[in-house]
């Protein structure tokens, strides 16, 4: 008869972290990151490349194998290499080495677009739309609407009426003060 005691003097350990080599889907930039597990490692990942969107997926650079099990995760080797991709992003193969990255070709500074239409057929000029778009993420917009030819004499009529009212007031002071004057 025997009896067997087992005493734990110090708690378990942590796996060690492993190498890893995560760059982003343009392959413009690439950080190392020590991790034990497939979570420390997006974990990671978010915070080297300063992504706030928690959403991404992690593949494998060579050929864009989605790795999402803890399972794969510890049967990859040591300093693999790993591509972060955020929503709307894809892998793309590369070249001889050289990434096959499309950037959109920036036409300029800024856009400026001019657009007329009519609201109603009876409108007498239409309607102006303009925007202008700076360096592709700002934009503004304003609208220009012209009224029908009945409106636009009214307030050509309103005009008219204030300026000579206007204009009359300013005769009638001028007079005034002449008379003083004399």
């Amino acid at each position: 008869v025997g009896a067997v005691t087992k005493q734990t003097l110090f708690p378990p350990l942590m796996p060690a972290g492993r190498p890893f080599r995560v760059s982003n889907a343009s392959r413009s930039s690439r950080k190392g990151i020590v991790a034990s597990s497939l979570q420390e490692l997006i974990s990671k990942t978010l915070d080297a490349f300063l992504i706030s969107a928690g959403i991404v997926t992690l593949v494998l650079e060579e050929d864009g194998t989605v790795v999402d099990t803890e399972e794969f995760f510890k049967s990859l080797d040591d300093n693999t290499h790993f591509m972060v991709l955020e929503k709307g992003q894809k892998w793309t193969q590369t070249r001889n080495g050289v990434a096959a990255v499309r950037q959109k070709k920036k036409m300029g500074v800024a856009n400026i677009t001019f657009d007329l239409y009519k609201l109603n057929p009876k409108d007498f000029i239409g309607c102006l739309n303009i925007k202008a778009t700076f360096y592709e993420i700002y934009s503004v917009s304003y609208d220009i609407k012209c009224m029908g030819a009945k409106s636009v004499l009214r307030k050509v009529l309103q005009l008219m009426s204030h300026a000579a009212q206007i204009t009359g007031q300013f005769l009638l002071y001028t007079g005034t003060y002449m008379l003083q004057l004399m």
